[in-house]
């Protein structure tokens, strides 16, 4: 009873630990009233690298005194255009423009701007442009929301009147251009909006000049501000595609002399266009409209540098790598599910050839240097991703021809990872390479997140700010690769384990790798946390055998929605800045706008699905999987027979990457990246398994004859594992890379085989295990015929055999569906079945014949354990 309990009572405590972290947030510092009066001047276009002290003086002498960052300027249309730009700085969220017009191209729009007086101005188009963003947009943005949180307001030029204007069209004081002298305007409202104008064109003098007269301009602003007042600049917008990361400047008391962050990006140094008009409702102290916007306040943060010229620098590299990887990642995804595919087009044939069959006529065997050479190559592609994210601590954007020069980092790092692999420890064992690029994967995603994900900012592999998605924690495909390294090591470590330790493993390894990803301080992925929290309680039911039956997956679904719902409950506690994704969509629900959120996943889930290229690697692995590897033929029946802490982390990667990737709009992205670790390797042990299905094993002379496939009693293991349990290497299955000297396939069992096999077997079939064996070899020694895949025994006699195979610690493989389980028992019990039974088994090698015993052996005084699934 304790037995079954085990993984349940883990699985709890990893929901209340995973509730725990989820909970717990950094300190952000609430914002607070700083100013009197805010002014925000935009400047379309306007990038870091357009700054310098002879171009720009005014604005370099804001940067040395206040903080300064990089700013998304993401909106409802991409790219953004000036006039989406202006329209998301007044919504404070993403908003766009009605009209048709052509997606990843800013045409002029014209915006009519009326002025019925001398103080104020209308536009007519204003409310037809918050129906078509509350109708036809998913993110319900309302136009006009900051100046309608404040009771007056200023707009100066055109793009300002856009951002000032209320929802109802209405600008309360305007002016068409920046007077001489503004300080009576500037000075009107606890609120300026001022167009500084535009800065386009790819041509540096062009620009240059551009940047020239935005600096007179905002000279005059900051000459005319009123007292105790907050100055921020930001470049608003794009002018033309590719999207680039844009200036954010703050200069005002207490904005002295740092970098600027928010809740939204959770990264220092980054704000979002949506973070501009929290912003200023924060620091004039006044509340939040009634529908909360979706960014969040800036805060200042120290770690600035002294010298301004490596402040500045520092944003400027960034939008060189944003770029830069915008245009590898596409054709590195593309590429690499071109190779895996390729791949696995070159392994099924292997697959056919690679059980090694008794008789003249059989088959010649692959050549063992073409089988070596593929299972490298299988490594390598296994390694792609961790690679391609290592690659990013080299700084190949800097450099002309970057595409390549990533390239050839990335294929340096998985060439020197796969010698690193093959070179590891126990590397000719069947699960060998499994367990090392698992554990490589999860250290190396996991190094970088525990260092501050800095590699998965603007990484190829990673999340680009250029898209305002996510700016810190763990992106989509780092999700996808850590989950499925952290499960498979997991997997790979229960099985050196005694059966009724692997839960506990299982869920140590996962539970840990769970609180990673969904800590607000690592990971920031709540989503990805349920989904890890699910897959791990899937792993650990099944880790001593079994299949994923309902019951146990409907219990995979219930520790994943009491993680969900633990976690909900603190968050929604939380006032409503200070909430987390899954608290504002609780409070959405509650207010009628939760819709919103749903249509918004939805929606991403069918754009990624159609234009990802992991969404190849996820299908062409999933079938890889069902219509080879699963197949009789395909081995990974019987390596998930041998290895059921195997099958269990495959089948928790399985869940944990549906999961994730469709509550988190991913689609198929998570399972894709989580595929390319997985399917290579379960090939690879595949051919492993298969090149020892004919294995023979000869007890050693410490075995007594009626010791059976259950061995001495458990308490007779060696020392080496929990419990007595063997984790030596002697019951592992060397790898036949050589020509097998005169008795081939055969090996001299050692006690570890009998510690493995009696841990695995049920205790009850103790004395009928050994009375079976005794009379398999009874009939061995009259001349009896044991086939792998009909066993018959001569004279009619139906005695039982007493067939198994162990290696990597793997469990006993007896029963009809030794593939289908551990031990042929459902819940993973071992067990003898008799030769019908045997015979009708869906897993092991089946037509693999093995010659008759001939008498000299049949006569030893030793039982012979026939290896088969």
């Amino acid at each position: 009873m304790l037995r079954r309990l085990t993984p349940v009572l883990l699985t709890l405590l990893v929901v209340v630990l995973g509730v725990t972290a989820l909970a717990a947030r950094p300190e952000t510092g609430a914002p607070r009233r700083t100013a009197d009066f805010v002014v925000l001047a935009g400047v379309a276009g306007l990038r870091w690298d357009d700054v310098d002290p002879q171009s720009t003086p005014t604005l370099w002498r804001m940067a040395q005194q206040g903080s300064i960052g990089s700013l998304s300027t993401r909106s409802a249309h991409r790219p953004t255009c000036p006039v989406d730009g202006w329209l998301t700085l007044g919504a404070g969220s993403y908003a766009a423009w009605n009209g048709s017009r052509q997606e990843g191209a800013c045409p002029p729009v014209g915006v009519t701007i009326e002025q019925p007086d001398r103080i104020g101005a209308n536009l007519p188009d204003q409310e037809s442009v918050v129906l078509h963003n509350q109708e036809r947009l998913p993110w319900g943005a309302v136009p006009g929301s900051l100046s309608e949180s404040v009771r007056c307001s200023v707009a100066i030029g055109p793009g300002a009147a856009v951002a000032a204007a209320r929802p109802f069209g209405r600008v309360d004081r305007y002016a068409p251009k920046l007077p001489d002298d503004p300080a009576g305007l500037l000075g009107s409202c606890v609120l300026s909006i001022v167009d500084l104008g535009t800065v386009a064109g790819d041509d540096p003098a062009t620009r240059a000049a551009d940047a020239r007269r935005v600096d007179a301009a905002l000279a005059t602003v900051l000459a005319a501000r009123p007292p105790r007042s907050l100055v921020m600049v930001a470049g608003v917008s794009d002018t033309e595609t590719p999207s680039r990361l844009h200036v954010a400047v703050a200069d005002g008391p207490g904005w002295e002399g740092g970098l600027l962050t928010s809740a939204s990006t959770g990264r220092e140094g980054y704000l979002q266009l949506v973070d501009l008009a929290p912003t200023a409702l924060a620091a004039l102290g006044r509340p939040m409209p009634e529908r909360l916007f979706l960014g969040r306040p800036a805060i200042r943060v120290d770690g600035r540098p002294d010298d301004l010229a490596a402040a500045i620098a520092a944003p400027a590299d960034a939008d060189r790598e944003a770029g830069a990887q915008r245009r590898v990642a596409g054709w590195f995804f593309a590429l690499l599910a071109l190779a895996q595919v390729a791949l696995y087009v070159t392994v099924l044939p292997l697959l056919r050839r690679a059980r090694r069959l008794a008789g003249p006529h059989s088959p010649p065997p692959v050549s063992r240097r073409v089988v070596a050479t593929v299972e490298l190559l299988l490594v390598a592609a296994a390694l792609a991703v961790p690679a391609a994210l290592l690659a990013d601590a080299v700084p190949w954007w800097r450099v002309d021809h970057a595409g390549w020069w990533f390239a050839l980092v990335t294929v340096a790092l998985i060439v020197a990872a796969t010698v690193l692999v093959r070179l590891a420890p126990g590397h000719d064992r069947t699960l060998g390479p499994l367990g090392a690029v698992a554990g490589l994967a999860t250290l190396v995603v996991g190094a970088d997140v525990l260092s501050g994900a800095r590699l998965q900012l603007n990484g190829v592999v990673g999340y680009s700010a250029l898209e305002g998605g996510r700016f810190s924690g763990l992106g989509t495909v780092g999700l996808g690769v850590f989950l499925a390294g952290a499960l498979l090591s997991a997997g790979w470590l229960a099985q050196r384990f005694r059966r009724a330790w692997r839960p506990m493993v299982v869920v140590t390894v996962g539970g840990t790798a769970a609180v990673v990803v969904g800590s607000p301080y690592l990971g920031s992925d709540p989503i990805g946390a349920v989904a890890l929290t699910a897959g791990v309680a899937v792993a650990a039911a099944i880790s001593t055998g079994g299949w994923l039956t309902v019951s146990r997956l409907v219990w995979a679904a219930m520790a994943g929605l009491a993680l969900t719902i633990g976690y909900a409950v603190v968050d929604v506690r939380r006032p409503a800045e200070e909430r987390g994704s899954l608290g504002r969509f609780l409070a959405a629900l509650g207010d009628g706008t939760g819709g919103l959120t749903v249509h918004r996943s939805s929606t991403a889930n069918f754009e990624t699905l159609v234009n990802s290229p992991l969404t190849l690697l996820a299908v062409v692995g999933a079938l890889l999987v069902w219509f080879a590897l699963l197949q009789p033929w395909g081995g990974l029946m019987r390596l998930f027979g041998i290895y059921p802490a195997i099958r269990a982390a495959m089948a928790g990667t399985a869940v944990a990457a549906v999961i994730g990737g469709l509550l988190g709009g991913s689609a198929l992205d998570v399972a894709g990246a989580a595929a390319a670790l997985v399917v290579p390797m379960a090939a690879l042990a595949s051919l492993r398994v298969l090149d020892h299905s004919t294995d023979r094993t000869q007890p050693g002379a410490g075995r007594q004859r009626g010791d059976g496939p259950s061995g001495p009693p458990a308490g007779d293991a060696p020392d080496g594992g929990p419990g007595g349990g063997s984790t030596t290497t002697a019951d592992e299955h060397p790898r036949a890379d050589r020509p097998l000297p005169a008795g081939a396939g055969t090996r001299e069992a050692d006690p570890a085989d009998d510690a493995a096999q009696a841990d695995d077997a049920d205790p009850a079939q103790d004395t009928a295990s050994a009375e079976d064996t005794a009379r398999a070899d009874d009939a061995a020694s009259t001349g009896a015929e044991v086939g792998s895949g009909d066993r018959s025994m001569a004279a009619g006699d139906t005695a039982r055999t007493a067939d198994s195979e162990a290696g990597d610690d793997g469990d006993t493989a007896t029963g009809p569906d030794a593939g289908d389980g551990d031990g042929g028992g459902g819940d993973g019990d071992g067990g003898v079945r008799s030769v019908g039974e045997r015979a009708a088994g869906a897993g092991g090698a089946r037509g693999a014949g093995v010659p008759a015993a001939r008498a000299g052996e049949s006569a030893t005084p030793t039982s012979t354990e026939v290896t088969t699934g």
